[in-house]
């Protein structure tokens, strides 16, 4: 596999920000020519090496409660664990590697997500799971699958535009009597979560389906914060940068100490450790943090940082640590934030 270029991961790194007003703003900070830009963008796609999604807030769209479960399934239930999983409706993401899955679902009661453990339980299809459910309406996911943080700090740009993203968090208030998804909102916010797989139904090239030229009532759903508009990144599928590459998934988990504050964890990591979390999910008695590293660091990466793992000792207590090699990992369901609102409806709808 060839190495990126200059041009190219820098470029990768003004996608992740995904923020189309400050595109020219990085492109000047990045020193690319608007021309190279845009033939590296389509070839970053094409490449599979990013994606885009839209991905609602949970709570417009009536299932506000967010479960991270993790799993090591049993060596002989994995396929079974693996598509039930999938079939749940639920169901957003699904990460599967060789001893270890994480599904992702948004749910309507917070209390659903005890049929995971009985059913894990009952069918034997693994052991100790790790199950997080939070509110998407409070601070709960800090950072949702944002690995602009950690791209800017490889290639070497100083700050990032838009880390972290989350996800949820609160919502605005309605006028008196508004419903809060009306049939107008619910196909807008439907047409934007589909977005990404009409493109390729289409024939659309993938990168393509950003927030240019939206109809008025998308783009207010984007405004408001009811769908967030966002470039993901594979690192199973990127080449290497100068030699260094993210190849290496981390999954730590651990159980917060008294009086520890995840906003302080977050900005020692990010400042002091020079680590920039892709997965932040702040439960009420377990913390997940997820974050891509490299199987070989270079000597002068730990040059100067304060110490990983000793640092979170000081905030978790119980820590424990799942680390495999990206490409190890398959995305069974990968972001599919359209199957929320399978049923969309059609243009009478816009007119509502």
């Amino acid at each position: 596999m060839r190495a990126l270029t200059e041009s190219e991961a820098r470029v990768i790194a003004v996608m992740l920000a995904a923020r189309p007003d400050r595109e020219r703003e990085r492109l000047h900070q990045v020193q690319i020519p608007r021309s190279t830009y845009h033939a590296v963008r389509r070839r970053a796609y094409e490449e599979s090496w990013l994606r885009d999604r839209y991905i609602p807030h949970p709570v417009p769209i009536g299932r506000p409660f967010v479960t991270f479960l993790l799993l090591r399934p049993y060596a002989d239930r994995f396929e079974e664990f693996a598509t039930l999983a999938a079939a749940d409706p639920g169901n957003v993401a699904l990460w599967t590697g060789t001893q270890v899955a994480l599904a992702i679902f948004f749910q309507p009661k917070a209390t659903d997500a005890k049929r995971w453990a009985a059913k894990i339980e009952a069918q034997r299809l693994g052991a100790n799971p790790l199950i997080l459910t939070v509110a998407g309406d409070g601070p709960t996911v800090p950072v949702y699958f944002d690995f602009e943080g950690l791209w800017c700090h490889l290639v070497g740009l100083p700050g990032t535009l838009a880390y972290p993203h989350g996800l949820g968090g609160a919502v605005p208030e309605e006028e008196e009597g508004s419903p809060l998804l009306t049939p107008h909102r619910q196909w807008a916010i439907s047409e934007l979560l589909h977005r990404p797989f009409l493109a390729t139904e289409d024939g659309r090239g993938s990168h393509l389906v950003g927030p240019f030229g939206l109809p008025f009532t998308q783009r207010r759903m984007l405004a408001r914060g009811w769908v967030d508009h966002r470039t993901l990144l594979d690192p199973a599928r990127l080449p290497a940068y100068q030699g260094k590459s993210p190849d290496q998934v981390v999954l730590l988990s651990g159980a917060p100490r008294a009086e520890a504050r995840p906003e302080l964890l977050f900005s020692t990591l990010t400042r002091e450790c020079r680590v920039f979390p892709f997965l932040f999910v702040v439960g009420s008695d377990r913390w997940l943090v997820g974050a891509l590293g490299a199987a070989n660091p270079p000597p002068e990466a730990a040059s100067g940082r304060r110490p990983v793992l000793a640092t979170f000792r000081e905030y978790l207590e119980g820590i424990e640590i799942i680390q495999e090699p990206a490409d190890r990992f398959v995305a069974r369901v990968d972001h599919r934030y359209d199957r929320l609102i399978p049923s969309r409806a059609d243009g009478s709808a816009a007119k509502a």
